[in-house]
């Protein structure tokens, strides 16, 4: 009976190959397929005619399928368990005595079939290629880690400082004691109905801060996790929640020069205030005002910009109208929620300088991208930048609007004040598949880094990473900015990661390349619209190597080969292939390899700790029939719609009919690298199969990371957004996991660190999870923070569970 049912499964089997492989072969795919299913077709038949030649037959089918895997991806398992696990298994089955009934003979072929193969894959398991073994370099520019502005203990920015490195100089977690590490507190924010947490969270002197998805404020006692007290912007409820993204909130300490004393004014202030300092300004603002010396702002899901006391949470009335700035003023298109700030502005001594999302690929008739100035005290507009009118920086007068569907920024900036330049990672000019219907004028700052001079709002330099973006190749992420010894000497650097992969290091005086940027060939128009003809690369990249049919993966040889069918049925000439009717497969897809979480960068050692992520898309072109009607969307304001344009797109990633990505692993790794040569030094997988499996197992295989990394002095460097929910520590110099922890659901948000009263060294995730990519557990609204075993006593400090 049980021969029986392994003949029918073979069968089954070999007939499903057998007729995938037909089709594959008719798309000039690889053989393997049709030729196996067809000896499955043939085994199955003699197993049930009880034949001795059934086990011969396919003990050589096990051993031609373990030489057809070797020749395609060598001593890979990941690669090679999907192409020979379940025939081996078969195999396995029909070698024990009595399975194969009254057949006599045959077994002895293949069960040595089966011994090799397992031997192989044994042998595969013990074996990665993808890894690279090395040692980053130690102390370079000693010192450089530290800041005046931000004590060594706190966190006052998104990432640490303005200068976006996202590196704390604390040295008391070491790798030799971060194994250590135990939950010292837990707070629930009680936003449970949040599709998305991005926030990393404050810490000035003894307090934190933090916003929710649906932007709300809230300040913890740094110590306990004790709430001390809650902002509610009062955001209509029935705004689009899968919209709604707080990354976190901007902090204000105070004047350190007169304010504005230089800037140009719109509504000038009387000349006493102008060049008041210290003392005597304080006596020449009303009292009342006094509590806002420190001060935080909030952008909200509404477009609002609003200031509040950092010590009550109160409303700083003096800024703009009762607190706050409308940010729809001057606007074109105004239609909630196509336009809001889902990042923190950024904030120097004079002014607070903020961006905003534009929903993707609604119309050709979106908002503005504009970049505005405001006065950190009052928050009367100092100046505007417009991509799609960059010259004209002062601000508009009443009745005038921004040019409509600019490149946007909406991730996080980072500034240098000495220098006079804040820098902008820019989005792509919407829509992002079609290009035929932009101004070529605003294009040129589509997906790239743009210097503005504080003082004016001018464009100092910009720093094209896309060419005529028509894949969603946005800039995703702040920049950092450190001193880089160079055999030159000693240069002030920017460090900009990229969606497609590529790290660039520029000077960030001028936007030139410090390390070597070349042109690539790109491929050529499908005939849909016009593309570049090359697109800049840096030496210092992560960018994968083209894919290929063999690369196709699965959990079974059936689905593997749908998606090697799919694969041969896509248009597709490597990165950059245009979008198309037929669908165009995009490798890296818009995903990213490096999205809003950045990379982290370490001043002292002058190195970087990434996480590239490796997901490939399939963009599709879908001919809209009228200007008005949905193609492609089903609620909302209509994502990808593209109204107004000939073409909706349709973008999804590329997965197996099981849901599993298309292409074989890793799809996820971290990674070290030299910023003084553009050496990747170490890269190592990074998480385990509880993703994409549903039952967490501690194999490691390399899952996407969507969030950002940290690094300290002490050599160790943190993560939480691998999509296996866990936090891990890592030894900077190697690469080596040194500790992890399972959270309660994805940890999709830039950790921090910082000293609390006692002294202790916390770390601190936030972990919500991530509608983007489907993150599963419980407790959607947990802050928890860590401190070494002998100072950790774990607690909830809210009661709403």
């Amino acid at each position: 009976m049980i021969r029986v049912v392994i003949a029918l499964l073979m069968l089954v089997l070999g007939l499903a190959m057998a007729a995938g492989g037909g089709w594959l072969v008719s798309l000039n795919g690889s053989p393997y397929y049709l030729v196996a299913g067809a000896v499955l077709v043939l085994c199955a038949l003699l197993l049930i005619m009880k034949r001795r030649s059934a086990l011969s037959l396919y003990a050589l089918l096990l051993v031609g399928t373990l030489s057809w895997s070797l020749w395609e991806v060598g001593l890979d398992w990941w690669a090679l368990a999907p192409r020979g696990a379940l025939l081996v298994l078969l195999g396995l089955l029909l070698v024990i005595p009595g399975v194969a009934g009254p057949i006599r003979g045959g077994r002895m072929p293949l069960l040595l079939a089966v011994l090799l193969s397992t031997a192989v894959a044994v042998a595969g398991y013990y074996q990665d290629p993808h890894d690279l073994s090395g040692a980053l370099p130690g102390p370079v520019n000693p010192g450089a880690g530290h800041s005046e502005q931000v004590p060594d203990g706190d966190w006052h920015a998104y990432g640490r400082t303005a200068l976006g490195q996202r590196y704390s100089p604390l040295t008391r977690i070491t790798p030799d004691n971060v194994t250590r590490l135990r939950r010292a507190w837990v707070f629930h924010t009680g936003d449970t109905n949040a599709t998305t947490f991005e926030a990393t969270p404050l810490k000035v002197n003894d307090t934190l801060y933090l916003c929710t998805p649906r932007h709300e404020l809230i300040a913890l006692d740094a110590t306990t996790g004790v709430e001390r007290w809650r902002f509610d912007p009062d955001i209509e409820p029935d705004l689009n929640r899968r919209r709604q993204i707080c990354r976190g909130v901007a902090y204000f300490p105070g004047h350190r020069q007169p304010p504005l004393a230089t800037v140009e004014r719109t509504n000038p202030q009387p000349e006493e205030m102008l060049a008041a300092t210290g003392s005597e300004r304080d006596s020449l603002i009303d009292p009342e005002d006094l509590h806002c010396e420190r001060r935080l702002f909030l952008p909200t899901a509404d477009a609002r910009l609003i200031a509040l006391d950092a010590d009550s949470g109160e409303r700083c009335a003096r800024f703009g109208d009762n607190g706050e700035v409308d940010l729809w003023a001057g606007m074109p298109n105004p239609q909630p929620p196509l336009y809001y700030p889902s990042s923190p502005p950024v904030v120097t001594d004079q002014l607070v300088i903020i961006g905003g999302l534009i929903s993707d690929n609604v119309s050709v008739s979106q908002p503005s991208g504009v970049i505005r100035a405001y006065d950190v005290d009052d928050g009367d507009l100092v100046w505007n930048w417009d991509p799609g009118n960059p010259e004209r920086t002062e601000p508009l007068p009443d009745g005038e609007t921004y040019s409509a569907s600019s490149p946007n920024s909406w991730s996080v900036a980072s500034v240098d004040e000495t220098l006079g330049m804040v820098y902008l990672p820019m989005g792509n000019h919407t829509p992002d598949q079609w290009g035929e219907q932009r101004d070529p004028d605003a294009e040129r700052f589509s997906s790239s880094v743009v210097a503005l001079d504080l003082a004016t709002g001018k464009v100092r330099w910009v720093s094209q990473t896309v060419r005529h973006d028509l894949w969603d190749m946005d800039v995703p992420a702040q920049p950092s900015l450190l001193d880089l010894d160079t055999p030159q000497g000693r240069v002030p650097v920017l460090v900009q990661p990229t969606k497609q992969g590529d790290i660039y290091v520029l000077d960030r005086r001028t936007g030139d390349p410090v390390l070597p940027v070349r042109e690539q060939p790109a491929p050529a128009s499908l005939g849909y619209q016009t593309v570049a003809t090359s697109q800049p690369s840096s030496a210092l990249n992560f960018n994968p190597p083209p894919l290929r049919e063999r690369d196709m993966w699965g959990a079974t040889p059936v689905d593997q080969l749908l998606c090697r069918i799919r694969f041969r049925q896509l248009q597709y000439q490597g990165r950059y292939t245009p979008p198309s009717e037929q669908g165009s497969l995009i490798y890296p897809g818009n995903f990213g390899v490096f999205n809003w979480g950045a990379l982290a960068v370490d001043p002292v050692r002058q190195v970087a700790f990434t996480s590239p992520s490796y997901l490939a898309y399939v963009s599709t072109l879908v001919p809209r029939k009228d200007d008005h009607s949905r193609h492609v969307s089903s609620r909302g304001p209509g994502a990808n719609e593209n109204y107004g344009a000939p073409y909706a797109v349709k973008m999804k990633p590329f997965l197996s009919p099981l849901g599993l990505p298309c292409q074989q692993p890793p799809w996820g790794y971290v990674a070290g690298a030299d910023l003084r040569t553009g050496e990747v030094v170490w890269r190592h997988r990074n998480g385990t199969i509880g993703y994409p499996s549903p039952i967490p197992l501690p194999v490691t295989i390399g899952v996407p990371d969507i969030g950002g990394p940290i690094i300290t002095a002490g050599g160790v460097a943190f993560m939480s957004g691998g999509l296996d929910n866990h936090v891990r520590a890592y030894d900077l110099t190697s690469g080596r996991t040194l500790w992890e922890d399972r959270l309660p659901i994805g940890g999709h948000a830039t950790p921090m660190t910082y000293l609390d009263d006692t002294g202790r060294q916390i770390l601190l995730v936030v972990a919500g999870g991530h509608s983007a990519v489907g993150s599963k557990g419980r407790s959607p609204d947990a802050v928890i923070a860590y401190v070494l075993d002998d100072e950790a006593e774990e607690k909830e400090t809210d009661p709403v569970r």
